[in-house]
């Protein structure tokens, strides 16, 4: 770690991307802090934070990178039958605060958001940045939920729980939907799991990732407005 860069919070960069280590893959830098001005221009350029409180702030940009197509989104059988069901509704931005701190104590490995995170992305919440989804059940109680960032046509998905079976894929075939429907071009899910995998989500280069981000993250969407329309149009087997 020694060779690695320390960001001094009074100067706002990063090194190129790029540069990131191989092992451990994608760490970049160290240090800095979690402003809202350095957090913008670390998600521009394909950077994220995660770390844990006895660590210094560390800066990843990780290769491959673990994306999701919003077109690409997959329906297997079984979701499709739990979709027909109806029995959860999606909804944005109606809880963040609950949604973040959910999705800190709900991960039984521990978990990278501290109450500086919560800090930092309840603010990129209230300049209308940072988003909540939700999922409830029929009796309007919090099945799941999902935070992240919207940045021009690129969505970053940074924390995800499940409260109840399949809620949380529900949520990403509402979420990739309407994702798609805005025009968004990816949605970014950093590292690869099982669970991403199953929904469609798929590993490319860092570079093709970085050109992505480039070519959408100043192109406006077609909504800004984050109100969830798209419904699923079952029954379907």
């Amino acid at each position: 770690m020694t060779s690695l860069p320390w960001l001094d919070p009074d100067q706002l960069w990063f090194p190129p991307a790029e540069s990131a280590l191989e092992d451990p893959d994608g760490l970049l830098a160290l240090g800095g802090d979690l402003s809202v001005k350095r957090l913008i221009l670390a998600y521009r350029n394909g950077i994220f934070p995660w770390y844990s409180d006895d660590q210094p702030i560390l800066w990843w940009s990780p290769n491959p990178r673990c994306v999701l197509f919003p077109e690409e989104i997959h329906v297997s059988r079984s979701l499709r039958r739990t979709l027909n069901r109806r029995y959860f509704h999606v909804t944005a931005d109606q809880a963040f605060g609950r949604i973040i701190r959910l999705c800190a104590s709900t991960r039984a490995e521990g978990t990278w958001i501290t109450e500086d995170m919560i800090t930092a992305y309840t603010e990129l919440h209230r300049m209308g940045i940072a988003h909540s989804i939700e999922i409830w059940n029929r009796s309007n109680e919090l099945a799941g939920g999902m935070y992240g960032l919207a940045m021009g046509r690129c969505f970053f998905g940074e924390s995800m729980f499940s409260l109840e079976t399949n809620a949380s894929k529900v949520l990403m075939v509402h979420l990739a939907n309407q994702l798609r429907i805005w025009s968004y071009r990816l949605m970014d899910c950093q590292v690869e799991s099982r669970h991403l995998l199953t929904m469609g989500a798929r590993s490319i280069p860092r570079a093709e990732f970085l050109s992505i981000l480039r070519a959408s993250i100043d192109r406006k969407p077609d909504q800004h407005d984050w109100r969830f329309t798209w419904q699923w149009s079952g029954p379907e087997v």
